[in-house]
C-alpha cells in the first residue's frame, strides 16, 4: 500500500481548473518530486493534499485512510506536514518560538525533536533567541523546514525550498533533505530547480498546465530529452 495516493484529483480555483485528473503515489521512505514550470499545478497539488484547497473530485488517501474533505489541521495531525513556499516564518517571534509553533499539533514540545532540528541546522541553535524576521533567506528556509519537522511528519511536503537561495545554500539545503529522508521521513518535493530535485529524488512526476505528462524514476527523467530541454536548460 502506498503511503500517499492521489487518484483522478481535480482541483479548482473558482472556475479555473487547476489540477486535471492527476494521480500520484508516494511510497514510504521515498523522495518523490513534482517538477514543472510556474503555473503547472505543483504548489496546488501540495495545498490540495494538505486540505487547504480541497479537491472537487477524486480521492486522496494516507496509508489507506481517506483525507478527502478532512480539515487541514486534522490532516496535519495525521502526520502530513508542509513547509510552505516563501517560508512564511513568524517574523516577530524568535527562532525557538517558531520551532515550538511547529509542535503545536502535538500539544507539547519534545526536547528530542528540538535537538534533532538543531543537529540538522546548527545555525538555528545559534540564533535560537533571535527574531525570525532578522534571519537571512537561507536561515529562514532552514527554520521553515525545522518548524515542519517539529510536527513529526510521516510525510513532509516541501514547496520550493531552494527559491531565492545562493548555489552554496541550495546544495546545503538539498543535502539536508536527503539526510531527513535517510532518517526515515518520506518527502514529497515541489521544486523549480529540476536538476537538484531529480538528484535527490527516487521518482518524479512532470506537470504541465495541471496535468501529469510524464512519470518515471528520477534517473530516467534526468536523461529524458523532453525534460532536459524543458527543465534542465539543455538544447
Amino acid at each position: 500500500m502506498a503511503m500517499l495516493e492521489l487518484s483522478e484529483v481535480n482541483t479548482y480555483y473558482g472556475n479555473i481548473h487547476a489540477l486535471k485528473g492527476i494521480s500520484i503515489t508516494v511510497d514510504k521512505g521515498e523522495i518523490v518530486t513534482l517538477i514543472g514550470s510556474n503555473g503547472a499545478g505543483k504548489s496546488t497539488t501540495l495545498l490540495t493534499i494538505s486540505g487547504l484547497v480541497p479537491p472537487r473530485t477524486g480521492s486522496i488517501t494516507l496509508e489507506g485512510r481517506s483525507l478527502t474533505g478532512m480539515p487541514a489541521h486534522a490532516i496535519t495531525g495525521l502526520g502530513v506536514v508542509q513547509s510552505p513556499e516563501g517560508r512564511r516564518v513568524f517574523p516577530r517571534m524568535s527562532v525557538l518560538e517558531n520551532l515550538e509553533m511547529g509542535a503545536y499539533v502535538l500539544r507539547r514540545v519534545d526536547p528530542e525533536d528540538l535537538e534533532r532540528v538543531y543537529e540538522l541546522f546548527p545555525r538555528l541553535k545559534e540564533r535560537a533567541t533571535q527574531k525570525a524576521g532578522t534571519l537571512s533567506g537561507g536561515e529562514q528556509q532552514m527554520l521553515a523546514i525545522g518548524r515542519a519537522l517539529m510536527g513529526r511528519p510521516k510525510l513532509l511536503l516541501l514547496d520550493e525550498p531552494s527559491m531565492g537561495l545562493s548555489p552554496i545554500l541550495v546544495d546545503q539545503i538539498f543535502s539536508i533533505i536527503r539526510e531527513i529522508n535517510q532518517q526515515g521521513t518520506t518527502v514529497l518535493l515541489v521544486e523549480q530547480n529540476a536538476l537538484m530535485a531529480l538528484s535527490v529524488a527516487h521518482r518524479g512526476y512532470v506537470l504541465q498546465t495541471g496535468e501529469i505528462v510524464l512519470a518515471d524514476s528520477a534517473a530516467n527523467l534526468i536523461t529524458n530529452d523532453m525534460v532536459r530541454k524543458a527543465y534542465l536548460g539543455e538544447e
